[in-house]
């Protein structure tokens, strides 16, 4: 089993970028739990670091490791 990524994605600042980074890693990680908080920019999922982080990047989002 993977733990639990966290990274800091500094440049969300709406709601809809939560949704794209959300779906990005949901489609990422089917049946995953993924958690998006825009208040402090973080994403945490259960999942491969690299794949995630390459999942935001290519939905238009800058991770960074925590």
């Amino acid at each position: 089993m993977s733990e639990k990524t966290v990274f800091a994605v500094n440049d969300m600042t709406c709601s809809h970028c939560v949704g794209t980074v959300k779906r990005a890693l949901e489609e990422a990680f089917p049946g995953a739990t993924v958690s998006v908080d825009l208040a402090t920019h973080r994403a945490e999922f259960v999942g491969d670091a690299a794949k995630g982080a390459e999942a935001i990047r290519e939905a238009g989002y800058t991770p960074e490791t925590v």
